[in-house]
């Protein structure tokens, strides 16, 4: 498939399953967990003063703004793992994803330690945890896509941000699904610590969601696999939660690593501003969750929001 995007991560789930549960699989999980970590720490130790010097001029220049808060939508799951590359070998267009936390309420400081999350669906319109649920238009089964990628962790994660604020995801471009627009689902959190593998404690400052341009989405969803999803697809002006805002509003700067191939992949950024001391879960946040026709599948997992809760979200 086109921009096929391989992920290297092992979860602890699927290390576990693998190795039968042996001591050798211990082993290769807490490798995979500490590989995620030292990632975060090379980063921390090797960043420069770009982004402090970036936030200094951003605060001078009055760019630096409180972001949007919006509903967390229909589609969340607790439990996500620490990593880098949340693809886990789902098929789509290569994303890397640069994200900069800023304190609104102090000069647009870093807000070092902060943990970003970050979920979105598949080239095909499917959300890990809710694979049954409708996409609306006529898209394959989402047990079609040949991956290996588990069917309730793909495309989540969390990383903790750098002395500069920063923190960086591979993944793959989203598809899309009926009624919304082509987006990418973040939480930022601060006060909790990372735990077997994942982010506990703490509280959420900010609940939004990320956006691509009308043209990069329309150039995308040309490609394989996402055209094998046929359908209306809603652009930007129509979406019932991005309220044309621009980048205070969740719309990303996104650069083709090559430009005359938009499979080749992009490089995405944007800076959340966010108030460390405020909480903000997304529940009864303005905009909708952008349900599927279907609504939430029956089948979701036990720790997966029920079908009212959902309808609930939905619908603030």
């Amino acid at each position: 498939m086109t921009g096929t995007h391989k992920d290297t991560t092992i979860t602890r789930r699927r290390a576990i399953a693998v190795t039968g549960g042996t001591v050798a699989a211990g082993g290769l999980a807490i490798a995979g967990y500490q590989s995620a970590f030292a990632d975060e720490t090379t980063a921390t130790a090797t960043t420069t003063d770009t982004a402090a010097a970036s936030a200094s001029a951003g605060s001078s220049s009055g760019t630096c703004v409180l972001m949007s808060s919006v509903t967390e939508g229909p589609y969340y799951l607790d439990g996500a793992l620490v990593r880098k590359d949340i693809t886990e070998g789902k098929s789509g267009v290569p994303l890397t994803l640069r994200i900069t936390v800023q304190d609104t309420t102090e000069s647009c400081a870093p807000v070092a330690g902060a943990a970003v999350e970050i979920w979105h669906c598949d080239a095909w319109g499917y959300y890990s945890g809710y694979t049954t649920a409708n996409p609306g238009g006529s898209a394959p089964a989402e047990s079609e896509d040949g991956s290996t990628a588990d069917d309730k962790t793909y495309l989540r994660g969390y990383q903790v941000a750098n002395a500069n604020g920063v923190v960086k995801f591979e993944t793959i471009v989203p598809g899309w699904y009926t009624p919304r627009t082509c987006h990418i689902h973040v939480k930022v959190h601060t006060g909790g610590e990372k735990e077997d593998g994942t982010y506990e404690g703490g509280k959420v400052n900010f609940t939004g969601q990320l956006f691509f341009a009308d043209d990069v989405a329309e150039q995308i969803f040309e490609l394989e696999p996402y055209s094998q999803h046929t359908g209306t697809w809603t652009k930007l002006d129509d979406d019932m939660v991005y309220d044309g805002g621009g980048a205070s509003s969740g719309l990303l700067t996104l650069k083709p690593v090559h430009k005359k191939d938009p499979s080749k992949g992009y490089k995405g950024s944007i800076t959340l501003g966010i108030d460390p001391d405020a909480e903000n879960t997304g529940a009864g946040s303005g905009g909708g969750g952008g349900t599927p026709p279907s609504g939430a599948p029956g089948d979701a997992p036990s720790d997966a929001p029920s079908a009212s809760a959902s309808s609930t979200d939905a619908s603030s």
